[in-house]
């Protein structure tokens, strides 16, 4: 299936049904979504794109971000997403590897294309009202070449924790397929209402939050401005949604900033808190009901993907009978190909992989089963654009895709450990994992974030501090940096086997640099 036949579908059976709206715009239904990608692909045509040709999207989400992207791919283009979070070096890099002929760009984000030298680029067109900003614009209508589901739609560019960004190449039935065989982790239905909070350019919410609402007929609201809390919870009271998607970091925040320091800031009740269980399964179960009412109280689905949840956050979840569940896949996996609903969650693990797609694992260790995941099926990439090398790298001889991530399979649920890259090997040749070392210190008072180094044969730890907490916290804290340092590590150091115990502890004063999902740059701090 190719994406406009997925939207002529939804347009006939779903056509007084509201598609997409801004949280406080007047909402489009199915026919007058049909009328404005129509629109919009007379537009792509006029401007003299013709069937293969890359258009590229720099925008924050909207209405008319989805109107263009699937005007673009019906009129048989191809479309380029632009992360808006990328740096006007990486905007510019990405326009050119890709060799996008135009871009529609947001007023906010123009700025990012000043300086841009590229002779192939012929129009920049406002996503605000699809006018042109500049080039020249000849108004030759091209002749609609429509697409056919093996052709690429979408050349989508990482920016990963390893470096330079690679464009992945996804068919129409790449995406389609996925999106369909999402529905077998979670029932999606023309009465859901989804609330869209990640960029629509990573693939993630491209596929699981546009795509896939589209296919089943429900509604998508979008935010006027980034998703700050005095912005989103107005919104959620408003839409009321029965599902997002998130990356962990949003819901960290909420247990860290909230939750977890109501219930420490008395000793007293501190100590509950920390060391007798049923206080705090009770604590945070009357936590879930307010957070749950906080979301607009008809929430069904939370899906967390994009990196690591943390297992304390997690407890917390479960603890509060929120309906989260955990997605996970690679933009060249479309993305997903595992995961749980709420129903079906299990503590720590991913969940089931969906049908018609194979996983294994490769070289387990014996002892644990662990090794690095590998996928194979029709909703893998079709690779990297002009990289063939990159590419034959990416498979193995027998045509696995190989994920770069570290598993195991038990009762038929995946359960993810780490990156391979990032795996440190012990001086016994134990295999030690920075994330599990990670998830123990970030969940200590005062700690924001942290990262975990091999040094001269020693684990070093990173780690940001929130400095006006623990100078509230403790008097005269900056002259005892040196004993809360020692102290952190002892504590930390008891939580963990033999071989994954700190060495030493760097306190850092800025934030980690991040990749769009919230992951640290690793390769920076090495």
């Amino acid at each position: 299936m190719t994406l406009k036949e997925l939207l002529d579908n939804s347009c006939e059976r779903y056509s007084e049904r509201i598609s997409i709206s801004f949280v406080n715009g007047d909402p489009m239904n199915y026919s007058d979504l049909k009328r404005a990608v129509e629109s919009a692909t007379e537009l792509i045509c006029r401007m003299g794109i013709n069937k293969g040709d890359r258009v590229a999207i720099l925008s924050n989400n909207m209405p008319n971000w989805c109107i263009i992207y699937l005007a673009i791919t019906g009129a048989g283009a191809i479309v380029v997403p632009v992360l808006p979070d990328f740096h006007a070096n990486e905007v510019h890099e990405i326009v050119q590897h890709s060799g996008s002929r135009a871009i529609f760009v947001s007023q906010k984000l123009l700025r990012k294309l000043d300086g841009l030298r590229y002779d192939e680029l012929q129009q920049i067109m406002s996503i605000e009202d699809f006018t042109v900003i500049s080039g020249s614009f000849a108004d030759r209508p091209s002749t609609i070449e429509l697409p056919v589901e093996t052709d690429t739609a979408s050349i989508i560019y990482t920016s990963g924790t390893t470096g330079r960004p690679k464009g992945v190449m996804l068919s129409h039935r790449n995406i389609t397929l996925d999106a369909e065989k999402c529905l077998d982790l979670q029932d999606v239905n023309l009465n859901d209402i989804f609330l869209s909070i990640l960029p629509l350019s990573h693939a993630y919410e491209n596929t699981i939050s546009f795509i896939l609402p589209i296919m089943q007929g429900a509604a998508i609201y979008y935010l006027e401005k980034l998703p700050t809390a005095s912005v989103l919870v107005p919104a959620l009271q408003k839409v009321r949604p029965t599902t997002i998607l998130s990356v962990p970091l949003v819901i960290e925040k909420i247990y860290r900033n909230q939750v977890r320091a109501k219930f420490t800031r008395l000793k007293p009740v501190k100590i509950l808190y920390e060391h007798v269980a049923p206080f705090r399964k009770f604590a945070h179960y009357l936590a879930g009901k307010k957070l749950r009412k906080t979301f607009g109280g008809r929430l069904r689905f939370f899906g967390v993907g994009g990196a690591k949840l943390d297992a304390t956050v997690e407890r917390f979840l479960c603890e509060a009978r929120f309906p989260y569940a955990i997605g996970y896949g690679l933009t060249e996996t479309s993305p997903i190909f595992a995961g749980a609903n709420p129903s079906r969650v299990r503590f720590q693990a991913i969940g089931k992989v969906v049908s018609d797609v194979q996983v294994k694992i490769d070289n387990p260790d014996p002892r644990t089963g662990v090794g690095e995941v590998l996928v194979k099926g029709e909703i893998v990439m079709q690779g990297y654009y002009k990289d063939p090398e990159l590419t034959r790298n990416a498979f193995d001889d027998d045509g696995w895709l190989r994920t770069g991530d570290l598993g195991c399979f038990k009762d038929n649920y995946l359960y993810l450990k780490g990156r391979l890259k990032t795996t440190i090997l012990g001086a016994s040749g134990e295999n030690i994992y920075p994330e599990d070392i990670e998830s123990v210190i970030n969940n200590c008072r005062g700690v924001l974030e942290s990262l975990v180094l091999e040094q001269k044969g020693k684990l070093v730890a990173m780690v940001c501090l929130n400095m006006e907490e623990l100078e509230n916290s403790y008097k005269q804290f900056r002259a005892n940096m040196d004993i809360f340092k020692e102290d952190l590590k002892k504590y930390v150091n008891r939580h963990l086997n033999r071989f994954s115990q700190i060495h030493s502890i760097i306190v850092v004063t800025d934030p980690f640099e991040k990749t769009p999902t919230q992951k640290i740059k690793r390769y920076l701090y090495r």
